[in-house]
């Protein structure tokens, strides 16, 4: 466990129970290099979706995001950002990549999983400030437990809400986490979330983890990581994480690493079947 940034026993029951932890200005300190970092990745990459500008009709979205740049990867050796993720998943916790994003208008009520036993998170950073109307992350407290009815309810239901219960998505009772740059949340991939009323240039980037795949699951990590031929790259660690790794960010890195040989040739499949990377 890191020593500078530890999880209180009441934090890690209400994650347990209710499938998020929210963190007003924990990343505050490094609130305005992470901005010009962010946009110094859009700049290098022409500005928006598979080097096109990107112009507010659809989410714009780069993969890996935080491996692009050597300030950007440091995060994960942020003492706050591994105490989270020791504390939530265990000291050998995997990095599975990141995502950066402009947004664009409403997101659906989904999941990032439907994981049945292992446990995968997401940290989200948003670079602008978020009300419940102007496109704060919405969340569903609870709906991550697969084996609860009340989650398989929502599962089941959620993208048909008018007809199953009567209301639209934006009405659906949930919880808005709103937030200031230099805020996180986290959550758990199973958990249902969602934005509604935002603009066309929502600015936010996430790092994926999970915990360490034990040896007799590892075809399971395998499969997780065939998805990331849709973004049309050859592994999903950029070089950049991998050359500035120090040996404790290495740890997170290894069991990818080891097990990605295979994401390169679908990734090439891919490019055959799609007319552009996908955009999340």
């Amino acid at each position: 466990m890191s020593d500078s940034f530890q999880l209180t026993d009441q934090q890690l029951s209400f994650f347990k129970t209710f499938g998020y932890l929210s963190f007003p200005g924990l990343m505050a300190d490094r609130t305005s290099e992470i901005v010009d970092e962010f946009e110094a990745v859009w700049s290098e990459r022409g500005g928006g979706h598979n080097g096109q500008h990107h112009d507010g009709t659809k989410r714009s979205c780069i993969v890996p995001f935080i491996d692009q740049r050597p300030y950007l990867c440091s995060l994960l050796d942020d003492p706050r950002i591994c105490g989270i993720a020791e504390a939530l998943l265990g000291p050998d916790f995997n990095y599975m990549g990141s995502d950066g994003n402009y947004y664009a208008g409403d997101t659906q009520w989904h999941s990032d999983g439907w994981h049945k036993e292992l446990r995968h998170i997401k940290i989200a950073f948003y670079l602008d400030p978020l009300t419940r109307d102007s496109g704060a992350l919405r969340v569903i407290p609870g709906s991550h437990i697969r084996e609860d009815r009340y989650a398989n309810e929502l599962e089941a239901h959620r993208s048909e809400s008018e007809v199953a219960w009567g209301v639209s998505g934006d009405q659906i009772p949930a919880v808005a986490l709103e937030t200031n740059p230099g805020d996180l949340v986290c959550f758990q991939h199973n958990l249902k979330h969602a934005a509604f009323g935002g603009g066309e240039n929502r600015r936010m980037f996430t790092i994926n983890l999970c915990e360490r795949y034990p040896e007799d699951r590892i075809a399971e990590l395998e499969k997780y990581l065939e998805g990331f031929a849709r973004f049309w790259v050859e592994r999903p660690y950029g070089s950049v994480m991998i050359d500035t790794a120090g040996n404790g960010r290495m740890r997170h890195l290894a069991q990818v690493m080891a097990h990605d040989g295979h994401v390169a040739a679908l990734s090439e499949k891919m490019k055959m079947e799609m007319s552009e990377p996908s955009r999340g």
